[in-house]
């Protein structure tokens, strides 16, 4: 295979790789861990409005490149009645055909080629692709579990960094950030030459207190942008729909980047956001529910068989060390053959990843109650 040679610095994306391919395993039925996707349905609320809307005449047509103005309200709304921060609609706002895209796309609308990124280690596998597809140069963002995998921002040279990618809840790691982290970093880079975006996909998934937003911080807009994702929180993975808000700057540059890009997007997709963003806070409030319980049973059993791990304040994944003497690719084999569970390994997601995987709980109760049973067999393992 032949490549440009733009793609042949980007890594191949390893969920790209594996989702969907065929996998031997164990004796045991196969439990599927190893992707995030959360396994409830769309409201039913969400679909009655997508269903209404498709028969719209005016959503059959092409529509405004920037979106809908109720739409782009119910964002303001949201972020208002949600985090007390205040919008523009028509500066301050961008839609996306999925998050992933928008954080793909993010560099080339930031930096000019040449331009450091800083990319959270560990962190989401996406973020460098973007960085080479906008001749940027990636380098690594280290978080370690002795800082709760926050930046000690007094260590790391931020001199030549143009865009600093940061994302809480972290996935992998099921850390968090607090209201005074985000405060303190709008601090140390308000009137440098650095923007940063804040990937807020796990927003819905804060266990021990809410996740804050960035923008909450005092002169975050003059800074940062954060892109928020409705495939989590609402159950909507399928639709591909997010946003981003804030830095009016960025925004100006993704909102011209969409015009050739992508034409508007769909109307029916619009309404049913809409109607996510206006009406189904109790979504969020039950959405965070279950996975907070889910979460309690993993720590419970964990600790209950001595197996170590990191701490899942968010997000819906938990971070867990190889035993000893094991590499991540080492683990992520012993589970499929020995327990029929199929992981992720640590190392897609950073340098800093070897020697973990990565486990989600976004299956059934059931599934991962006895997903649970076998990891408790693994506390053996630990004490080699």
């Amino acid at each position: 295979m032949a490549y440009t040679n733009i793609l042949k610095q980007i890594p191949d994306s390893y969920f790209g790789k594996t989702m969907g391919k065929k996998v031997t395993h164990g004796s045991l039925p196969l439990i599927n861990l190893a992707v995030g996707i959360p396994d409830a349905d769309t409201p039913q609320r969400i679909l009655d409005a997508l269903a209404e809307a498709i028969v719209k005449p005016e959503n059959q047509k092409y529509l405004a490149f920037q979106g809908k103005a109720h739409f782009k309200q119910a964002i303001v709304d949201f972020y208002h009645r949600h985090f007390g921060v205040t919008l523009d609609p028509e500066t301050e706002v961008c839609l996306f055909y999925g998050t992933k895209n928008g954080l793909v796309a993010l560099p080339t609308c930031v930096i000019e080629p040449g331009d450091e990124v800083l990319l959270p280690d560990p962190g989401y596998t996406d973020y460098e692709a973007g960085v080479h597809l906008a001749h940027g140069i990636p380098k690594r963002l280290k978080l370690s579990p002795a800082q709760h995998y926050l930046p000690e921002w007094e260590k790391v040279d931020t001199s030549q960094t143009k865009l600093i990618y940061l994302t809480y809840p972290n996935n992998p790691t099921g850390s968090v950030a607090t209201p005074e982290f985000f405060q303190n970093t709008i601090d140390r880079f308000h009137g440098t030459q650095i923007k940063i975006v804040h990937d807020f996909a796990y927003q819905a998934f804060g266990f021990d207190t809410p996740n804050p937003s960035i923008l909450a911080a005092k002169g975050a807009k003059d800074v940062a942008v954060e892109v928020f994702s409705f495939s989590k929180g609402y159950n909507m993975s399928g639709y591909r729909v997010g946003f981003a808000v804030g830095n009016p700057e960025i925004i100006a540059n993704l909102q011209k980047y969409h015009t050739h890009t992508q034409a508007g997007m769909y109307g029916a997709l619009q309404d049913a956001c809409t109607i996510a963003l206006n009406e189904c806070d109790d979504v969020l409030v039950q959405q965070r529910e279950v996975f907070r319980k889910r979460r309690d049973m993993i720590s419970d059993v964990l600790t209950e068989h001595h197996i170590p791990h990191e701490p899942i304040r968010g997000g819906i994944f938990l971070w867990l060390p190889s035993p000893p003497h094991m590499t991540s690719d080492d683990f992520i084999a012993y589970l499929l053959q020995e327990l029929s569970i199929l992981a992720a390994p640590g190392h897609p997601f950073g340098e800093e990843g070897e020697g973990y995987v990565r486990v989600s709980f976004a299956i059934d109760d059931e599934q991962l109650a006895e997903a649970l049973n076998r990891l408790a067999t693994l506390e053996p393992l630990y004490r080699k």
